[in-house]
């Protein structure tokens, strides 16, 4: 990575200011955090609706509505149901891997785009299904769209944006996750009660929407400064590109530093062979760390499965999908406010806050179902609104911290050889363990029953400790100096620092 180079400002920033352009890109591209947060919360909401479960997992639906005698913990354990869901996961951690060549040899654009037009063709799978065979194809296809979008969006955006306002840009991909959660909540809320049962449809059918503005928008997008060096070897073109994204002609200071780093970047032959080299060994930790501590935070427990969630404490269809919506516009706004202050209270901040915020409300709601909620019945309507609650504020909690930051951090620590590679790891690690609790969640709320909250909670206090001491800060750093953060660490630059001095005695030794 290029570092020492001339920068055009203090404080390590480059020239330039927040251009109508860039705001445009970046919301267009963050239209593909739409796309998987509108499928994380249309997949918890038609479970829970009846005719769906009626039609496509008849024993679930048998053993909801006739079996008295069954725990209200296990009504939903189905591994054929929890397939409906996490199918998309295994799809995605497979294609993420597949979208990384596509994202280094052509660009973020044509990834964007492939991502698009895949959940356009689940979207319509999924409305149309008549079997559960057609409806877990479709799955598997909005997974490959969901696997290539969530691998190119972060880096598109991370790029785009200057150092300064990198981290409010990059959190719009998560408000757009927000944003989806939150309309699934309320699409699914208004085609529950529509007669005939055929409401599902137009929930599942309906992610074509989001999809289509991805696909438009990667069409018309402008492709990243980074991307064009990578790939061309005329700079000419990127310094056009980022004198329009900046707003202005003083850009040579930025173009040098992407310049020196795609020239690093073009002498790695196999960036995933590379990535495991000891230099680069804080960012492959981070890499898989992040993403497996944002999905033991027990999200999923609310994004994939809140209205059935609701529906184990008493609360009757419409009533559990109606507590899906509130919590969705608490963590909608949560993430709007994180938007709004991760680039001045930095990522570090922001990831405690959440923790103990997290911590605090998930040990309180197992205490409270512990106690009241017993295998029969249900909570009382007092108990089950402070239930709804408290979810709010763990939702909250997760929304200005582990959520939007668990696809920024790892977005702009890597350096450019190895970008394309270490954001692929980072989504697949993320769709492995998103399989491994969405397909494990039901029986595991069976078995534990209130003691799966304090089992997350146990993974909470273990991810702010690792933050603490493991994660240094990376707010106002250029991306393409974002090295010198791991050498200046407590921890890593005795790893880093190593290998410098290795540097140094080979270079001696050739001398």
């Amino acid at each position: 990575m290029a570092v020492g180079l001339a920068i055009a400002s203090e404080g390590g920033q480059y020239n330039g200011r927040l251009t109508l352009l860039v705001l445009v890109s970046c919301m267009m591209a963050a239209t593909g955090g739409i796309i998987f947060g509108y499928d994380l919360g249309i997949s918890g909401g038609v479970t829970s609706m009846e005719p769906f479960l009626k039609k496509f997992f008849p024993k679930v639906y048998t053993k909801m509505k006739e079996d008295t005698k069954i725990s209200n913990y296990c009504k939903f354990d189905s591994q054929l149901l929890t397939s409906f869901t996490s199918s998309l996961y295994i799809a995605g951690l497979i294609s993420s891997f597949l979208a990384s060549p596509v994202t280094g040899a052509f660009g973020r654009k044509p990834s964007i785009l492939i991502g698009g037009a895949a959940f356009l063709a689940g979207s319509a799978l999924g409305g149309a299904a008549v079997n559960v065979y057609m409806l877990i194809l479709g799955r598997v296809l909005l997974g490959v769209g969901v696997g290539f979008a969530n691998q190119s969006v972060p880096l598109y955006i991370s790029e785009m944006a200057l150092p300064r306002h990198r981290g409010a840009m990059n959190i719009g991909f998560q408000c757009g996750v927000g944003l989806g959660v939150l309309s699934a909540n309320i699409i699914n809320f208004g085609t529950e009660k529509i007669k005939g049962g055929w409401g599902w449809r137009i929930s599942l059918a309906l992610a074509a929407l989001p999809a289509s503005i991805l696909t438009i928008g990667a069409i018309l997008l402008p492709e990243t400064p980074n991307s064009l060096i990578q790939n061309n070897s005329n700079p000419d073109k990127a310094k056009t590109v980022l004198q329009r994204i900046r707003g202005t002609t003083d850009v040579q200071a930025e173009l040098d530093d992407l310049i020196e780093a795609s020239s690093i970047s073009k002498t790695t032959n196999c960036p995933f062979r590379k990535i495991i080299q000891r230099k680069y060994r804080p960012q492959l930790v981070m890499a898989i760390a992040i993403p497996f501590f944002q999905q033991v935070t027990g999200i999923n427990v609310i994004t994939f499965y809140a209205p059935i969630l609701f529906r184990t404490i008493g609360q009757g269809e419409s009533s559990s999908l109606m507590s899906a919506i509130v919590t969705g516009l608490v963590g909608t706004t949560a993430t709007f406010i994180s938007a709004l202050v991760v680039d001045k209270l930095g990522r570090k901040t922001l990831f405690m806050i959440g923790g103990i915020q997290m911590l605090v409300t998930q040990i309180t709601i197992g205490v409270i179902m512990a106690i009241l909620l017993v295998d029969h019945g249900g909570l009382s309507k007092g108990y089950a609104y402070l239930v709804l609650a408290l979810i709010c504020v763990y939702v909250a909690g997760f929304a200005w911290s582990w959520g939007p930051l668990g696809w920024l951090v790892p977005s702009e620590i890597f350096p450019l050889e190895i970008r394309s590679a270490g954001q692929s790891i980072t989504v697949a690690m993320g769709f492995l363990f998103t399989f491994i609790i969405a397909q494990s969640f039901l029986a595991m709320l069976c078995r534990f029953k209130s003691g799966i909250f304090f089992f997350f909670g146990g993974w909470v206090m273990v991810m702010t400790a690792f933050v603490y001491f493991l994660l240094p800060e990376t707010n106002n750093v250029p991306i393409e100096q974002m090295e010198k953060v791991w050498k200046d660490h407590w921890f890593w630059k005795i790893i880093v620092g190593e290998m410098d001095d290795e540097k140094k005695a080979y270079t001696q030794q050739g001398a």
